[in-house]
């Protein structure tokens, strides 16, 4: 299993890498658009959607947001940065609100079990996620910024489950994720401001020591809460994993938790963090 899971890790890291910076951010931005669609399909078996027909009405909803969204704010040189950072700013407000209900469980499961709610709310998660890649890309430097944003989060990942496996203790959310730890949670993070410092270094963020703290520590809660939604969701139904297209990973989902929470809050931040 940890050989099949480092090999599908290689792989999407050199496909991720080769698309962020052979493509425009044009074509980049329609690249990420399959992704967020079968993140979709996946979403559409987690909120327990009884029939196809449903489901695949939940995708068409989808793919019509992301056609209105990218007629609206724009795609690749012609984004509209202001109207898609405010949009941005919507969707960490919305973020802070289920990153409080996440408390809310297991008592607030008449709210996770609606599956009009999830529906909703799957919606405008993954409209937001796409949207925040949109808007980084459009930035100066865009596809490096997006770069950091993907491996501060996979950091996240892979340094929680590493210091968890060696040094943990003390659980995150027993009730929700059992494996995770406050240690593996600590190890990240250290990890995860190494590689942010060596950003500073060449010169992509402009921040001091505890700029640059603040920074990794917000993206990196944001990160964990992401993950920890979508565990409460599976949990929920009594699911492990949100799909099988990724041997060793589970589903799209299951890659893509933590960035569906961390890249608008990360977008948002962004401005300030490169004019500081």
């Amino acid at each position: 299993m940890l050989k099949q899971r480092i090999f599908t890790a290689i792989i999407l890291v050199a496909l991720l890498i080769g698309m962020l910076f052979s493509l425009s951010s044009f074509f980049f931005s329609l690249a990420i658009v399959p992704v967020i669609v079968f993140a979709g399909w996946e979403w559409t078996h987690l909120v327990k959607m009884s029939s196809k027909a449903q489901r695949l009405k939940f995708i068409m909803v989808l793919i019509l947001l992301l056609i209105i969204s990218g007629i609206g704010i724009g795609m690749g040189d012609s984004v509209r940065q202001h109207l898609a950072h405010g949009i941005l700013l919507i969707a960490s407000a919305l973020w802070m609100v289920i990153f409080c209900l996440i408390f809310t469980y297991p008592s607030g499961i008449r709210f996770w079990s609606k599956t009009t709610y999830l529906s909703a709310l799957g919606l405008l998660i993954l409209l937001f996620t796409w949207i925040a890649i949109v808007y980084i890309q459009s930035l100066p430097s865009g596809s490096n910024l997006l770069l950091a944003a993907f491996a501060i989060i996979a950091l996240s990942d892979v340094g929680g489950f590493i210091f968890g496996k060696l040094l943990g203790r003390h659980k995150l959310a027993p009730m929700i994720s059992p494996g995770k730890t406050w240690e593996g949670f600590l190890g990240a993070l250290i990890l995860e401001l190494l590689l942010v410092v060596a950003f500073n270094y060449f010169g992509l963020f402009q921040l001091s020591v505890w700029e640059l703290s603040a920074l990794v520590l917000i993206v990196a809660l944001a990160s964990v809460g992401g993950d920890l939604f979508e565990s409460m969701v599976k949990r929920n139904i009594g699911v492990k994993d949100s799909g099988g297209l990724l041997p060793g990973h589970g589903g799209v989902l299951d890659r893509i938790d933590g960035m569906m929470s961390a890249l608008p809050i990360y977008a948002v931040l962004l401005p300030f963090a490169q004019t500081a």
